[in-house]
């Protein structure tokens, strides 16, 4: 009796051990639907049992019902971060790739205008121009600017090869692949928004809702259709999470009232900056400007780290920076920085200081910059009216005449375009065009973006950018700034040698 009671108790330890074993696997997408998984981790908050036993009870219905109970019913969201979809889209323009990529949780790798080159006729006719006598312009003005680009692909190779021999026996293929993207750099400006381009995105149900949502309150009508097409994509493996995304009045109301109440005919045709004969602007100052930050950004950042590894309350790490002699401030930025990787990331603390900037680039510069959604973005709708970048090499490879003649044509084209439509009028604007946009950063990612966009193999427009910000930053947070490490060289270097 007692060796059985023995018994007992040691098998029940056992399971208890069991149990209590640390245990990590994959719920396999292969085996089980996104929906399912999303429930089977949602239900572990109020129940003991482990994952693959909550997966074994469940069926795609069953689930579909704990979704649209919980998840719709009750607006329990954050279960639908769990189930993640893969999309692959194919054959959208660049335009309507801006509004697909500005959701900020979600992945995209797209179609490079660096590494790739674009075919005669790869871009995008908006439906909105069937039937009506500004088809043909539109038509007239891609097809100058695709022509344009192709000519200008020669002569600028033709240039870069002569400065950049292969190296010893290095292969043909390696070679082109080494030189291509330094002159397709500068042929892409002549690229119109409407090229079309392809892109993955993963994302969860949660953001592939809100996405959706966006794409469907679009004004162009081509984006609301991908809307529909990926909503459509996504009901196949998520069918209850996303069967209510509908078009948002208050993102269509609000951006046309805003609009209207922003533009007048008199502030429509006024030039907001000095354009020079060639499209660029007369002074290369105004384009970068830090329209705002927090003078106490460093120390708040120095007493951040006191507070994170401290017991003192952040009223009192803030006194305590405030008083610390300079030397003692310079101690502790060292501390929190010199030892930095070249691949480390800063710790978060560097959150706390933040800084807003007015920029101006061109189109093909703002393609990259968009993707760093860290920060946060206020682009202004693409426009002929801020002028164009003219690239170095397309200069010295003898091609400027052609360049400029398709830029002034893709201009002519916008302004009888826009009259009818501004937001399809935005599809003919070539990437060489300058763009608006109103960005806030914190100095953890104007550490990665700075350091990241100022490498050698970045394009010249983001070198350009990345060292002026970092420039910018130094003036007002040295003791911080200072610790960025970016190549020696200036923006004003970048932009003599390359615009």
């Amino acid at each position: 009796m007692r060796y059985g009671l023995e018994l007992t108790c040691y098998t029940f330890s056992s399971i208890l051990q069991s149990m209590s074993k640390r245990q990590i696997y994959l719920l396999s997408p292969r085996e089980l639907s996104p929906e399912t998984i999303a429930v089977a981790f949602a239900k572990t908050s109020r129940s003991p049992e482990t994952f693959h036993e909550i997966a074994a009870q469940l069926t795609d219905e069953t689930s579909a019902k704990f979704h649209e109970h919980w998840v719709v019913g009750y607006g329990h969201a954050s279960v639908a971060e769990h189930a993640v979809l893969h999309i692959a889209i194919e054959n959208v323009s660049r335009l309507a790739v801006e509004c697909i990529e500005s959701n900020r949780l979600a992945s995209y790798t797209e179609k490079s205008t660096r590494y790739q080159k674009w075919d005669a006729g790869s871009f995008f006719v908006p439906p909105e121009l069937d039937g009506i006598p500004l088809r043909e312009v539109f038509l007239q003005s891609c097809k100058l600017l695709f022509d344009t680009y192709a000519q200008s692909l020669a002569p600028v190779r033709t240039l870069v090869a002569s400065r950049n021999p292969p190296h010893g026996n290095e292969a043909h293929e390696a070679y082109e692949r080494r030189i291509r993207s330094q002159y397709v750099d500068s042929c892409r400006f002549l690229l119109p928004a409407a090229s079309l381009a392809n892109l993955g995105l993963t994302a969860n149900a949660r953001t592939l809702e809100h996405a959706i949502c966006k794409m469907l309150s679009h004004p162009l009508a081509e984006v609301r259709e991908i809307g529909e097409e990926i909503k459509l994509a996504a009901k196949t493996e998520t069918p209850t999470l996303v069967k209510y995304a509908e078009a948002v009045p208050y993102l269509v109301e609000t951006g046309a009232d805003f609009y209207n109440r922003s533009h007048t005919d008199h502030e429509e045709n006024k030039m907001e900056i000095s354009i020079d004969p060639a499209g660029s602007l007369v002074d290369s100052q105004d384009w970068c400007t830090m329209v705002d930050f927090d003078p106490e950004g460093e120390t708040k950042v120095l007493a951040a780290a006191l507070y994170r590894f401290g017991r003192m309350s952040f009223a009192e790490a803030l006194e305590t920076v405030r008083c610390a002699p300079e030397p003692e401030r310079v101690k502790l930025a060292e501390s929190l920085l010199a030892g930095l990787g070249e691949y480390d990331t800063p710790l978060r603390e560097l959150e706390y200081a933040t800084y807003t900037f007015d920029l101006i680039l061109d189109q093909g510069g703002y393609a990259e910059f968009k993707r760093h959604r860290m920060m946060t973005q206020t682009p202004q709708a693409l426009t002929t009216r801020l002028g164009y970048a003219l690239p170095r090499q397309v200069v010295e490879a003898g091609f400027e005449a052609p360049y400029s003649s398709a830029m002034r044509a893709a201009e002519e084209a916008y302004e009888e375009l826009s009259e009818w439509n501004r937001h399809v009028a935005s599809y003919v604007v070539p990437n060489g065009f300058n763009r608006r946009v109103l960005f806030t950063m914190n100095l953890r990612e104007a550490f990665a973006f700075c350091q990241l966009r100022s490498a050698p193999n970045a394009h010249f427009s983001m070198r350009r950018v990345a060292q002026r910000v970092a420039e910018e930053i130094r003036c007002v947070h040295p003791l911080l700034a200072k610790y960025m490490r970016l190549p020696a060289e200036t923006w004003q270097g970048i932009e003599k040698e390359n615009l």
